[in-house]
C-alpha cells in the first residue's frame, strides 16, 4: 500500500493529509495516532509549498524486521534546502513568520524522524509511526 501525492497547491496538502489518515485508519491506528499522522503530513506538505513551491509526499505501509507494522511518510522537494538544520529543529524558530512548531512538532508527534537537506538541492524528510502492540 503506497500513495504518492504531488504537492503543487494547498488542495494537494489537504489530499495528502486525508490519504495518510485513511491509511492509518486501515492499519488500525488509534484516533489519536491518526490525528498525529495527519498533522505531521500537513506540516511537511505546508513546508514544501512555502519553501520549495512543489514537491512530493509518499505514504507507505511498512514492516520492521521485528514484525512491527507502521506508516512511513517521505516528504521531498528540490527547493532551496535548509542551511541550518539545528536551528530549523529548534522549538519556536521560524523563517516564515509561523509559530515555529512545524519540524520540531512533527518530530515529537512521530516515532522516527530523519532529515536530509542540501542547500540549493532540496530537502527530504522521512517520518514513521509504529502501531502499538
Amino acid at each position: 500500500m503506497v500513495e504518492n501525492i504531488q504537492i503543487f497547491q494547498e488542495y494537494d496538502a489537504i489530499l495528502a493529509r486525508q490519504r495518510g489518515r485513511e491509511m492509518a485508519k486501515q492499519l488500525g491506528f488509534s484516533l489519536v495516532d491518526q490525528t498525529r499522522i495527519a498533522i505531521s503530513i500537513s506540516e511537511l506538505a505546508r513546508n514544501i509549498l512555502i519553501y520549495a513551491g512543489e514537491g512530493e509526499v509518499e505514504i507507505r505501509m511498512i514492516e520492521s524486521s521485528g514484525h512491527k507494522t507502521g506508516l512511513e511518510i517521505r516528504a521531498s522537494d528540490k527547493g532551496p534546502g535548509i542551511s541550518d538544520l539545528e536551528m530549523a529543529l529548534t522549538d519556536g524558530y521560524t523563517s516564515s513568520g509561523g509559530l515555529g512548531m512545524g519540524l520540531p512538532g512533527t518530530k515529537r508527534l512521530m516515532d522516527d524522524f530523519e532529515i536530509r537537506s542540501d542547500v540549493g538541492k532540496g530537502t527530504s524528510i522521512t517520518i514513521r509511526k509504529w502501531l502499538s502492540s
